[in-house]
């Protein structure tokens, strides 16, 4: 059975336990449950997983709920933000895992907050890739300056990895642009 895994990123502290949030938590925030009920629409189990403490990630926290999903070679991985960060790591050092398609929306490598966990001490394996169905990094030109510099540095060291570009997108959330809905992406992961 295929399925798809799904990781939100980093709010903060203060958003994250806000009472005015529209929404209850942080994996059924922007357009991450969109994404979810397409999916499974599609017959793709997807899941949006509840990682512990997003404000202050920890890396083997997030892991441990992650592996549980038990993700495999018919498992489509979506990141976003710091999701896209966790991914990342987690695939360069599961060197012996294959997983099917990979999509980073806007992959932060920590340059945009303070890593005090250090959740984002590592290095991206370039050869990750090779153990994936393909790599597809959607950003924004007017997202935040350490977004910016983390996508260069992926597609650096990934030069066979996919980038679509958008303009007026931000970071990809409904407080910038009202993101709640993305087809693009939907259509990436089911090509």
């Amino acid at each position: 059975m295929k399925q798809a895994i799904i990781l939100h990123g980093k709010p903060t502290k203060e958003g994250y336990y806000s009472s005015s949030r529209e929404r209850n938590s942080q994996s059924n925030s922007h357009w991450l449950p969109w994404l979810q009920h397409e999916l499974i629409l599609r017959d793709i189990l997807a899941q949006t997983p509840e990682l512990p403490k997003p404000y202050e990630p920890k890396y083997e926290d997030w892991k441990r709920i992650f592996e549980q999903l038990q993700p495999d070679k018919d498992t489509l991985l979506v990141g976003h933000s710091c999701g896209g960060g966790f991914l990342l790591r987690w695939l360069s050092e599961n060197k012996h895992i294959k997983v099917g398609k990979v999509m980073l929306v806007a992959p932060s490598l920590g340059q945009d907050w303070e890593d005090t966990t250090g959740f984002m001490n590592f290095k991206i394996d370039p050869d990750f890739i090779n153990r994936t169905d393909g790599v597809t990094i959607f950003y924004s030109d007017d997202d935040k300056p350490g977004i910016g510099e983390a996508v260069s540095r992926i597609t650096e060291l990934i030069p066979k990895a996919k980038l679509i570009t958008f303009h007026g997108r931000g970071h990809f959330t409904e407080k910038s642009n009202l993101i709640i809905e993305f087809p693009e992406l939907l259509e990436e992961c089911i090509k």
